[in-house]
């Protein structure tokens, strides 16, 4: 009987799966945010143009600079002659204006402004060329095989590609940063200019108003790249990411995206393993001004698994370095491998410790050394 109850849902699961149909779409993916699994895809690393969905890399760029400290959404960007006069989808920036970072990242997210997207770049990178090697540096440290940049603002280019995998997983680096979320969950706003006018900005990805849980993210348009999409959704404390490029109409795009994403919430959930506030024990810190550390994980780790399945047992083994004073926040210090009930390691993940631990001092070093001559203790 658990057999047959197993080939059922099988069946069912296989058929929802090969009944997705992504349209005239030329290529797309579906990921679950968390733990960064494909859930769906198709000729998810065909190298294809991505129009727009460009500016999730020169998005994710900037809110590294404000994370780190590097520039605020306060900062104030002087808008040049060259940004200004960017065609195409554009807030309608003033040469020498002075416009607030927070404003700009409001064009882009909204309005897919290009004037923006130029300006920001020029902000941060100090010209275009800095920046746009900034954008495939940042390519090669998270490994993407099928993009490459040629501009920071996805007009066709020979030589500017992405693919529908590459995307999501710029598109999952950059809800990292969450606050990128409040600009890209707007509908509509308005850029208030400092001669008193505004311009109105209507978010080019209609699925924020007319999809519940979506907040996100990217839509792009070219002749050439067609119709693209990377959007994200929330519900049920579970994330999604799906990406489409090359449709042939704006309103296909957004058929088969709300297909894709119902598909995702109405057959997965997360299974939390562990979480950042999991008490995983300590760890031993060699000539540390404290003794020992507490152990902890970056993230919590979760497991996708099919709606209506049992939630899985896991077991852990923690495996610890030889730690030695001093040693800063966040340091690796050792890993957890998950274990499933058929006793296979399913993954392993970095531990690290809390806070920072300077070296011992060589005063009280030499007390501790005579009070455990003296004490034993």
């Amino acid at each position: 009987m658990k057999k047959l109850l197993f080939f059922i849902v099988l069946f069912f699961v296989c058929f929802k799966v090969s009944a997705l149909d992504l349209g005239s779409a030329k290529s797309g993916l579906l990921m679950e945010y968390s733990t960064g699994k494909v859930l769906y895809e198709l000729n998810s690393h065909e190298r294809l143009a991505p129009a727009s969905m460009t500016k999730i890399m020169t998005m994710l760029l900037v809110m590294e600079k404000i994370d780190e400290g590097k520039i605020s959404m306060d900062s104030l960007v002087n808008i040049s002659n060259n940004a200004s006069s960017m065609g195409g989808s554009q807030m309608f920036l003033e040469e020498n204006s002075n416009i607030k970072v927070s404003e700009l990242l409001k064009g882009i997210s909204i309005a897919s402004a290009n004037d923006a997207a130029v300006a920001l770049a020029e902000y941060v990178g100090g010209s275009l060329d800095n920046f746009v090697k900034m954008m495939n540096d940042k390519v090669e440290e998270l490994g993407l095989k099928d993009t490459h940049f040629n501009n920071v603002h996805g007009l066709d280019s020979d030589g500017h590609y992405s693919s529908a995998y590459d995307m999501a997983i710029m598109a999952r680096e950059l809800i990292k940063h969450s606050d990128i979320l409040k600009f890209t969950s707007t509908y509509e706003d308005y850029f208030n200019k400092e001669d008193g006018s505004r311009t109105w900005l209507v978010n080019t990805n209609r699925l924020v108003r007319f999809y519940k849980g979506v907040d996100g993210l990217k839509t792009g348009y070219t002749n050439n790249a067609k119709y693209c999409l990377t959007a994200t959704a929330m519900k049920n404390n579970i994330r999604f990411i799906s990406v489409l490029m090359g449709v042939d109409t704006s309103d296909e795009r957004s058929k088969i995206t709300s297909e894709l994403l119902n598909y995702a919430f109405n057959s997965y959930k997360l299974n939390n393993i562990l979480n950042k506030t999991s008490d995983l024990g300590n760890i031993y810190v060699e000539k540390g001004n404290r003794e020992y550390a507490k152990l902890s994980i970056k993230e919590d780790i979760n497991e996708v698994e099919e709606i209506n399945s049992d939630n899985k047992k896991y077991t852990f083994k923690i495996k610890k370095d030889v730690v030695k004073a001093p040693i800063s926040k966040g340091t690796k210090v050792g890993s957890v491998e998950i274990i499933d009930s058929d006793n296979n390691i399913i993954r392993e993940e970095d531990l690290i410790i809390g806070k920072d631990i300077n070296k011992i001092s060589f005063m009280k070093l030499l007390f501790k050394n005579l009070r455990v001559l003296l004490t034993g203790i």
